[in-house]
Order: C-alpha cells, then structure tokens, then sequence
C-alpha cells in the first residue's frame, strides 16, 4: 500500500535524523529529497518541531504495537520453551527491524539534545525491557514454571545482557547472528537455572 505524503515525510524524516541528527538536517533537505515544495510539507506539519514530535509520537506506537510495553503486555508464557521463543521472536524484531534500527540510533544521537528523546533512549536502552520482563516473570513464577524470586531482580538479569547484545549488533551488525546465537544461548541457560519441572528448582523441563 502507496504511503500518503504526511507518511512518507515522517520515514524521511526518521532516515534523515537518525543518519545526520536533527539539527543538521533542514526542512528543504527534508522536502528536496521526496522532490515536495515546502508549501506541501506545510499543508502536513507546522514546523520541524512539529514533524519530530509526530515522528515520536510514530516510534512509539509502532514499537508498542509489535513488540509490547509494560503498559501493553504480552501474554504470559505458558512453558519455559515459550519464554524462549518469545524473547527469540523480540530479539528477531528488534535486530532486524529498520525502522527499529533507526529509531535507535535516532534516540542515541540525540538523547542528550531533546527531553523526550533522552526519556525514551532511557526506556528502550535500560529501563522498558525490565519493566516488561518483571510482571511477566511474576506470572511464570505464580503459574509453577520459575522458581521464587524477586521477579524485577530477574527481569534486570534476563534482560541487561540481552540489551547489551542488541547494541553490539547496532554498532557491528556484522555480528548480528553470532549475537542472535548468544541470545538464544543464554535464555536456555537462563530456563535451565530458574525453570521448575515438577516442583524442583533449578529443571528446565522441556528444555532439557
């Protein structure tokens, strides 16, 4: 399906910023490169502000709607082999994604310019992915299949290397399937320490 304007001036837009950053990049750059007149531009968006803000506000639903927040939870996995693929299907999407990839690099460059973006770079980068592990732990250990812990503990130590190993592949995506690799690796290794089989801890299951 064919993108109307406001559409494809944001996907501009978020190519743009993420390559050159905000400031660097003009509104005649901007139009110039979908061959628009500025008057046509500004029939969509007031300003540059204005596209950032709606750009944003894009990213975020977007990312909501595919991946999930703590405000909009996937459901609990139901075995330990489909937290696994959960976080494999996660990782997939936000490797491999490109208006993800860009969104990310976006938020690094200007995290420290803009006030939204520095909070958004904080809950992508650190803080979203322990928020959205946390109740989903605590569901697993309720339903019998992690054993008792601190559920936002774990979710902090499921989720930092994984975070870790996404940034690896935004700086070398070379790497990206040694990482994908590392991912899945870990959270076998992650069922196998935490996973209840038949009310004993430390079983993974149907992993094993």
């Amino acid at each position: 399906m064919a993108m109307d304007t406001r559409e494809r001036i944001l996907a501009a837009a978020l190519e743009m910023f993420s390559q050159n950053g905000y400031a660097a990049t003009s509104i005649r750059e901007l139009t110039a490169s979908l061959g628009l007149a500025k008057s046509s531009m500004y029939r969509h968006f007031e300003s540059k502000e204005d596209i950032w803000n709606a750009l944003l506000d894009e990213m975020i639903a977007y990312y909501t709607e595919r991946f999930g927040s703590p405000e909009r939870l996937p459901p609990v996995p139901d075995t330990t082999e489909a937290l696994v693929a959960m976080t494999m299907r996660m990782a997939d999407f936000t490797i491999h994604d490109e208006k993800v990839v860009m969104t990310r690099r976006l938020l690094s460059i200007e995290q420290f310019r803009d006030e939204r973006a520095g909070a958004l770079a904080t809950r992508h980068f650190l803080t979203g992915l322990t928020e959205l592990f946390t109740p989903l732990f605590a569901g697993m250990m309720d339903g019998g299949l992690l054993r008792r812990d601190d559920p936002a503990m774990l979710a902090l130590a499921y989720t930092t290397p994984i975070s870790a190993l996404i940034h690896l592949c935004d700086r070398e995506p070379a790497r990206a399937p040694g990482a994908i690799a590392q991912i899945e690796a870990f959270s076998r290794h992650f069922v196998r320490v935490y996973g209840v089989q038949n009310g004993e801890d430390g079983e993974c299951g149907e992993d094993e």
